[in-house]
């Protein structure tokens, strides 16, 4: 064990973003060798996972040498200088394909990067490759597979940017959620997944399903890391309007703070509580016992089971405008799944869409008051572990009513089910307050892990 903890130590692979940035600035390893460290990686692993849609070895290496050869100059580096990132591929890059997960777009080479590309481009992160979406980022299961147990799905639509970080390939990914594509990857694979606020990245030049809903999120092994992801994606950007003129929202800086007094949390059920497996809502009930009185129960009154139908007719709607040419081009090509939630969206009506988007406001202005009590709501990530089967890609249900919100949700993996696989705990944070949200996510996962070492000491 000693000796593949040292090896681990050795493998630049394995190391967190924040490592990776620090030495390398540091001149204590070169980003030549990470990208090595990386291709051998896929190369070893990932036949087994899927979980990339495009690799080209030859051109991240070239980029790794661009890479240290701009370190060398003396100029100063960005914020991720050689730290390894793979994009969801409903991204748009210009120097790789970008195939939204469906043949009616095989091959396509888009003639520019997304904004969210170019500033990650900019702060000096090595991009490796593409990976596996879900066709068209809706419910319809790709290639990928759960890294901890290949029988079992890893979850979507960001599957395979889940998977990705989770099999060790690489310490952070980008991927986007309509719904819970991902929260519930990163429960079902063990790993972090943060969905910012809805706005604070740029959706320019990504596949867009539904505008009022759709996200842009990250995966990594730790909150640190994911904050330096997202810090260097998000920003104002003209192309998309849902974005804000505003101050850089400092998430590293703020995530890796200390709380200035202990975090208050608030166990919330919601409306999909019925439908979390019996072993999740007995390890929740444990949970609240190790927390103690930093955690309350808060019931939400029963307005909140209009969340699920409004999301419903968003997603619906939206999807059925903005993948028209898809259907005019090659319905027979879509996965019944897809046929039949288009057909669905095209007979929501302006009335019922117009109230789906009151319903955003109302069911937000009443979560705000809870954030006036408490820093961040506690609720399960995913009804459970990963099911089994690579038919499904899991229920969303605990997403949807955060997504519809636009509230900035994380998800740790601190649980685990009776297969001994990882279950998520989500924190949701008020809109706008990434930082903080983050920053409670830190102490929440040192405050278990503490608990945890102490309960070992004394069994």
């Amino acid at each position: 064990m000693a000796a593949e903890k040292r090896k681990a130590a050795r493998d630049p692979a394995g190391w967190t973003a924040v490592e990776t940035r620090e030495r390398v600035a540091s001149g204590e390893v070169a980003v030549e060798a990470v990208a090595e460290a990386v291709l051998a990686r896929i190369a070893a692993d990932d036949e087994a996972i899927g979980a990339f849609a495009f690799v080209d070895p030859a051109r991240v290496r070239a980029e790794a040498r661009r890479l240290d050869a701009y370190r060398a100059s003396g100029r100063p580096l960005g914020p991720m200088h050689g730290v390894p990132v793979a994009i969801k591929d409903v991204i748009d890059t210009a120097d790789m394909p970008t195939e939204n997960g469906t043949v009616l777009d095989a091959g396509r080479r888009p003639g520019r990067d997304a904004t969210l590309v170019t500033r990650l481009r900019a702060a000096g992160a090595l991009v490796v490759g593409k990976t596996v979406a879900t066709e068209l980022a809706f419910f319809h299961p790709a290639r990928t597979r759960n890294p901890h147990d290949p029988e079992r799905t890893p979850g979507g639509s960001s599957s395979g940017s889940a998977a990705a970080v989770a099999g060790g390939m690489l310490p952070l990914a980008v991927g986007t959620q309509t719904a819970g594509s991902v929260i519930r990857p990163a429960s079902f694979c063990g790993i972090v997944g943060f969905k910012p606020t809805h706005g604070l990245v740029s959706r320019a030049g990504v596949l867009q399903l539904a505008a009022p809903l759709d996200t842009i999120g990250g995966f990594a092994r730790t909150v640190d890391d994911v904050a330096l992801l997202v810090d260097a994606m998000a920003g104002h950007d003209p192309a998309d309007p849902e974005t804000r003129v505003e101050a850089a929202p400092q998430l590293l800086a703020t995530a890796s703070s200390r709380p200035p007094v202990r975090p208050d949390l608030a166990f919330v059920r919601g409306p999909a509580w019925d439908e979390a497996a019996p072993e999740t809502k007995a390890a929740f009930a444990e949970l609240e016992e190790v927390l103690g009185d930093a955690i309350a129960g808060v019931d939400l009154p029963d307005i909140f089971q209009e969340a699920a139908p409004a999301h419903r007719r968003l997603v619906t709607a939206g999807m059925a405008r903005n993948l028209r040419r898809y259907c005019e081009s090659g319905w027979d090509a879509l996965s019944e799944t897809m046929q039949a939630t288009i057909e669905e969206g095209r007979t929501v009506t302006a009335v019922d869409y117009l109230s789906a988007l009151d319903w955003r406001e109302v069911l937000g202005a009443g979560l705000d008051r809870i954030f006036e009590r408490y820093d961040a709501i506690l609720t399960p990530a995913a009804t459970g572990e990963a099911p089994l089967g690579l038919g499904s890609t899991g229920s969303p249900a605990f997403s949807v009513l955060w997504t519809l919100c636009g509230l900035p949700s994380v998800t740790l993996p601190l649980l685990e089910g009776p297969n001994g696989l990882p279950v998520g705990v989500q924190l949701v944070g008020r809109r706008g307050h990434d930082g903080r949200l983050l920053r409670t996510a830190r102490w929440l996962a040192t405050h278990i892990a503490a608990a945890t070492q102490g309960d070992e000491r004394h069994g």
